[in-house]
């Protein structure tokens, strides 16, 4: 992911307590495929291309740590400094939502702008 600016949009996550048929929603209206990603004693679901498979976003229950999350799309931009850029978020009227979280490697966390308008912060080891 080093390639990747910074600033890009990496991933895209919809968070919802009904995930299950909000998936077929997408599948359908976006004729796309979708596979199940066990969470442990559930799935949420990653959406792909019909053709290539790539991943393209995911489908997400509210629960666990997703639980506290807004019904809405969640774009994860990248970044490279996690830690300098949540300091950056409190200084100018944002606020964090949630804990910093761990993917592998990788840490995001997820914020709210002064606005209201959420999105995810994405570093990428």
């Amino acid at each position: 992911m080093s390639d990747i600016e910074n600033g890009s949009i990496v991933w895209t996550d919809l968070t919802v307590t009904n995930a299950s048929e909000v998936k077929d929603f997408y599948t359908e209206v976006l004729m796309c495929k979708s596979e199940a990603a066990s969470m442990g004693d559930y799935d949420d679901y990653v959406l792909s291309l019909p053709d290539s498979g790539k991943a393209i976003a995911g489908v997400c229950h509210a629960r666990g740590s997703n639980a506290d999350l807004p019904s809405q799309w969640l774009p994860y931009f990248k970044i490279s400094d996690l830690d300098q850029s949540l300091a950056k978020v409190d200084v100018l009227g944002g606020k964090l939502l949630s804990s910093i979280k761990s993917y592998g490697d990788d840490r995001y966390a997820v914020i709210e702008d002064p606005a209201g308008a959420v999105c995810a912060l994405f570093e990428a080891k």
